[in-house]
């Protein structure tokens, strides 16, 4: 039987969900981050799936959202989305510091994945952490300078101004440059990792996954290691062809 245990740590809220009865074994780790406006329990469907095949899957809330996000409105959401995406990295760490603490992780096989912003933590946490050992980015841009700017031209196409400074903006932007992965393609170090992302993305450009995953792929030698799934049609929501296919992934990956 599959349980879903409802935990803290560190204040971070998370789900834990793995086989009832092993709860306390070390098994191959997954932490799957939800997207913008969402919360932990959003991404069960996937944990179950996974979950059956013998893995641990945590499903953490992220910073302003879920159990994290009381009292929070939608402009300071939106406001401060870049610094939600750093903290999840630095939320990874401390996930895999406490799973490390009880000894739940088997063989250090520690994977991440991610819906939309999560699939954009995904990829900055890639140029953190050399131990993650395969990710899935899931309509998720993992070119995150380039998408900062684009959302900037965009809130001052429709709005005019913004709530920070030039300066502000610019420091914004040398900050992402540090987790931008894109511009440190060598990080990946041949790493499993898999993309899915609809065609008709309105939100997240699907040609910034795309596009990084062609350049991408001249770093593996072995092309079984890096996969790209497009959805002809598929706007921003992920449907479940996509989820049965990251359960896959992990399964023969991770």
């Amino acid at each position: 039987m599959i349980g879903i245990f409802q935990e803290t740590w560190s204040q971070i809220p998370v789900l834990v969900v793995v086989e009832a009865d092993r709860k306390n074994d070390a098994l191959p780790v997954l932490t799957y981050f939800h997207g913008f406006t969402s919360a932990k329990e959003h991404n069960l469907p996937l944990a179950f799936l996974l979950a059956e095949k013998g893995y641990r899957v945590v499903l953490p809330d992220c910073m302003l959202h879920g159990e994290r996000g009381k009292d929070t409105t939608s402009e300071e959401m939106e406001q401060r989305f870049f610094d939600i995406v750093q903290q999840n990295v630095v939320d990874i760490n401390t996930i895999k510091e406490v799973l490390t603490g009880k000894n739940l992780i088997l063989d250090n096989r520690f994977g991440v994945a991610g819906t939309s912003m999560g699939g954009i933590t995904t990829a900055a946490a890639l140029t953190q952490y050399d131990w993650i050992k395969a990710a899935a980015i899931l309509m998720g841009s993992p070119k995150l300078t380039d998408y900062a700017k684009e959302l900037v031209d965009n809130i001052r196409e429709s709005k005019g101004e913004l709530p920070l400074s030039e300066e502000q903006i610019e420091g914004m932007y040398e900050s992402l440059d540090r987790v931008d992965l894109s511009k440190q393609l060598e990080k990946l170090n041949e790493r499993p990792l898999f993309f899915w992302h609809g065609e008709n993305d309105p939100i997240v450009p699907f040609d910034h996954s795309y596009s990084f995953y062609e350049q991408a792929a001249d770093y593996y030698k072995n092309p079984e290691n890096i996969r790209f799934l497009k959805e002809v049609g598929r706007g921003h929501k992920v449907s479940r062809f996509a989820i049965l296919e990251t359960v896959d992934w992990f399964e023969m990956q991770l």
